[in-house]
């Protein structure tokens, strides 16, 4: 026999709340990040690791594409910001910067 009987049952995303995509995807329109999804989920599960976050983009759709969306919509966020206040003397072009290079 080469079927597998032993080790820990893989984490699937039932465990997340039922709004669980609605609110990634508000969280990263504000300009999310991923470390701020991985707490939310932390806080919803009370563990999560990357070993997890890693497992589920590759192998749920559901979740990759869930990210892939909110990703595109933070990164949006975020270049409207510099966009929208290129000419305000109060906005700090600097911390901008760094955070749209990193």
């Amino acid at each position: 026999m080469n079927k597998k009987t032993s080790g820990a049952k893989l984490k699937g995303l039932d465990k997340l709340p039922d709004d669980w995509k609605e609110a990634v995807v508000a969280l990263y329109s504000q300009g999310g990040s991923d470390k701020e999804i991985k707490a939310l989920i932390h806080s919803w599960r009370g563990t999560f690791s990357n070993d997890l976050w890693d497992r589920w983009l590759k192998d749920e759709i559901e979740f990759s594409e869930t990210i892939k969306r909110g990703r595109i919509l933070s990164e949006a966020w975020w270049e409207k910001q510099g966009r929208s206040n290129l000419t305000s003397k109060e906005f700090n072009a600097t911390l901008w910067y760094m955070n749209m290079k990193n």
